[in-house]
């Protein structure tokens, strides 16, 4: 039988009604309720209750106690299971992912949209997907939901209220579930190199920015006087920023310079950014840019977090984002 260790920290999935809006329960009652079903005989679960918040309050220092708590728990036991709340679970397991290195079984997040409690919950068949997925015995960061597994740093929730909020951002699916059950393509996994490292170290200093037409490009001027160390600019399309009027890619160049690292990504949710392609994206790039290609916002924010966080030199920083540890950026 397999042992499972159940990490909880909170999320619509363990809400219960209160005066002023759901909220989650510190008890966990609900959650342990469900575990028999789920569970089926299969496997022998413990339970560890780390937080009781809901998911907009996860923030870096949350992670780190997570990252923390897998590292110290993982041995003895063949898979580890993390509720968590919806709004930001795509966070946590992109920046789980980098700090995590070389994790040696599979940490699987899940939640639902409904709490566990509802009649008509999708708790179920999420912890069921996400217990079997950590099964498998494939070392990874992942997500499940809506009978789907994805990559920890692929993860993005695409929707507020479906039961199909999640989905796998320009990478395919690890696995679903169809009438064989958890149908699993290992191949499209890395495997973990060398031993188990916890690499906990994070840059919370990190704005993100989504770019319009009409965006003043003084406001970037105040972000190293706020201590920000590093900067995730949504661009246009294919990569464009604009210069003529407001000289955007001027301004960046001077960021560059005061030490900043400084990432450009594509506001479109599909495919690959290419600065490359047009005069304004290479003005970008000429300016000391870091190209985001095709990552998510949620990977290229915590992996910019996770780089500078490891500390060293703006090349070590620019080197780490640069590099493709568990397929979070499909390499050129």
């Amino acid at each position: 039988m397999r042992r499972m260790l159940l990490i909880t920290t909170g999320g619509t999935i363990a809400s219960v009604p209160t005066g002023e809006g759901l909220a989650p329960d510190s008890t966990n009652s609900l959650i342990r309720d469900a575990l028999g079903s789920v569970a089926s005989g299969e496997y022998e679960i413990d339970v560890f209750p780390l937080f009781s918040i809901d998911s907009s309050n996860m923030q870096p220092e949350e992670w780190k106690k997570i990252a923390e708590c897998v590292a110290q728990k993982r041995r003895g036991y063949d898979g580890i299971v993390i509720t968590h709340g919806t709004d930001t679970m795509g966070y946590t397991a992109s920046a789980l992912t980098f700090m995590l290195q070389g994790i040696e079984i599979p940490v699987v997040l899940t939640g639902s949209q409904l709490p566990i409690a509802h009649p008509l919950s999708d708790g179920y068949e999420n912890l069921r997907c996400a217990f079997a997925m950590a099964a498998s015995g494939i070392p990874g960061v992942f997500v499940a939901f809506d009978r789907k597994v994805m990559l920890g740093a692929r993860a993005v929730k695409v929707r507020t209220n479906s039961f199909n909020a999640f989905e796998s951002v320009n990478y395919p699916y690890i696995a679903e579930v169809g009438g064989d059950g958890l149908l699993i393509r290992r191949e499209l996994v890395k495997k973990p190199g060398g031993a188990f490292r916890l690499c906990d170290g994070l840059c919370g200093d990190v704005f993100l920015f989504k770019l319009t037409p009409a965006s003043r490009p003084e406001f970037l001027d105040a972000l190293p006087s706020m201590n920000y160390k590093g900067v995730v600019i949504e661009a246009f399309g294919a990569g464009g920023l604009q210069f003529v009027r407001r000289n955007m890619a001027g301004r960046l160049e001077k960021l560059v310079e005061s030490g900043m690292t400084v990432v450009v990504c594509s506001q479109c949710l599909y495919e690959r950014s290419d600065f490359t392609r047009y005069q304004t994206g290479r003005k970008a790039l000429a300016a000391g840019v870091i190209q985001g290609h095709d990552m998510t916002t949620e990977a290229a924010v915590t992996k910019l977090m996770w780089a500078l966080g490891q500390g060293g030199t703006i090349e070590e920083v620019r080197s780490r984002f640069q590099h493709n540890y568990f397929n979070e950026v499909t390499p050129e």
